[in-house]
């Protein structure tokens, strides 16, 4: 008797759980039970107990329930409508505060859960100090006995995305000693390089940009180079886990050497190139051409190439290799600056 009552008890609840889940039902016939958590416009995304996150084409639907409010956007100067929501046809019945709301399917753009959509509005005007992301790359060799030498890396890469701009900082320097007596020279390396860039979005596949960098190098015998310039980008591919963007535009550049100093204007050509490798390690790669307009056939190069995989939620280990080449150094110094570095990742989010 006891176990025939704990039966029905359960069958209760799970009938219960069923009743007030949100409910999709497919052209198939099928019925998908879990909650509505958005929808672009495109797809219906839903939470399943069992399936996890599935993705479903709108075409597939035939009907569905939200039994929990949700956040309807049509039209851009339309305010977003808020409420549970039943299907009729190709309508959505958004019973909403205000009353019963009838939606046509095809004029959705957005479906969101309320905390998802405060979080969209959030990410619309973001507060300066807020929305940032990166992380601290650090690297650290130290020796003594026969050789008495010590390295210092240090990389700090940080962005603030929100759906109309990106906003970019990164700084990195490395610095070589060789500590033994009478080591000549006693810097085998001293690199310091800074900068910014700002990128607006005027479609969704281009955007506006302008950027400043910074650089010195000791034993280039580079006091500093100092580029403002700007541009225009294309993103070739924007998705998740893979994205690359195309540059174009122009700059100028000062050059302040031991010896001497120069600016002219350039060129600036470049693609960044970004992957996920599962969810585990990112990869990263620049390159930028910078052609000078004053004397053709002088140019500068910068290739980046760098992974960080993760082994906790804020700590990875991080691989970064340099290259960055001068058609023109001073008399005596080489061409080419190339650093690799390995070391720690420490990630940051704010």
């Amino acid at each position: 008797m006891r176990r025939a009552y704990f039966v029905v008890v359960v069958c209760l609840v799970v009938f219960s759980l069923q009743l007030f889940a949100d409910q999709v039902t497919l052209t198939n016939g099928d019925h998908i039970t879990g909650t509505v958590v958005k929808s672009d416009g495109k797809t219906l995304t839903l939470k399943t107990e069992l399936a996890g996150t599935v993705e479903i084409k709108w075409s597939g639907i035939k009907d569905f329930v939200a039994d929990k409010p949700v956040v309807i956007t049509t039209a851009a100067d339309k305010p977003p409508i808020s409420g549970t929501v039943t299907t009729k046809d190709d309508t959505l019945v958004v019973a909403s505060t205000s009353g019963t709301v009838n939606v046509p399917k095809a004029d959705v753009t957005a479906l969101r859960s309320p905390a998802d959509q405060e979080a969209y509005e959030k990410a619309l005007h973001p507060d300066l100090l807020h929305g940032w992301n990166g992380g601290i790359n650090l690297g650290f060799a130290l020796t003594a006995g026969n050789s008495q030498t010590t390295n210092l890396a240090v990389a700090v890469l940080a962005d603030r995305k929100t759906t109309n701009d990106k906003l970019s900082l990164y700084f990195n320097q490395v610095n070589s000693k060789n500590n033994a007596p009478g080591a000549v020279p006693s810097t085998t390396a001293n690199n310091v390089m800074g900068g910014a860039r700002y990128d607006r979005n005027l479609t969704p596949r281009l955007f506006a940009f302008v950027n400043g960098d910074f650089m010195s190098d000791s034993l280039q015998s580079l006091d500093l180079r100092a580029l403002l310039g700007g541009g225009l980008g294309w993103h070739a591919i924007k998705g998740e886990r893979t994205t690359l963007d195309f540059l174009g535009g122009g700059n100028y550049t000062r050059e302040k050497y031991s010896t001497f100093t120069r600016n002219f204007a350039a060129l600036t050509l470049g693609e960044e190139f970004m992957h996920k490798v599962r969810l585990s390690t990112v990869i990263n790669q620049k390159l930028n051409f910078y052609p000078n307009l004053s004397n053709t056939g002088e140019y500068r190069t910068n290739f980046d190439l760098g992974t960080v995989t993760k082994l906790s939620k804020w700590l990875g280990w991080q691989n970064s290799f340099s290259d960055i080449y001068v058609t023109n150094p001073p008399v005596g110094k080489k061409k080419n600056d190339i650093v690799l570095t390995t070391g720690i990742n420490v990630s940051f989010t704010h």
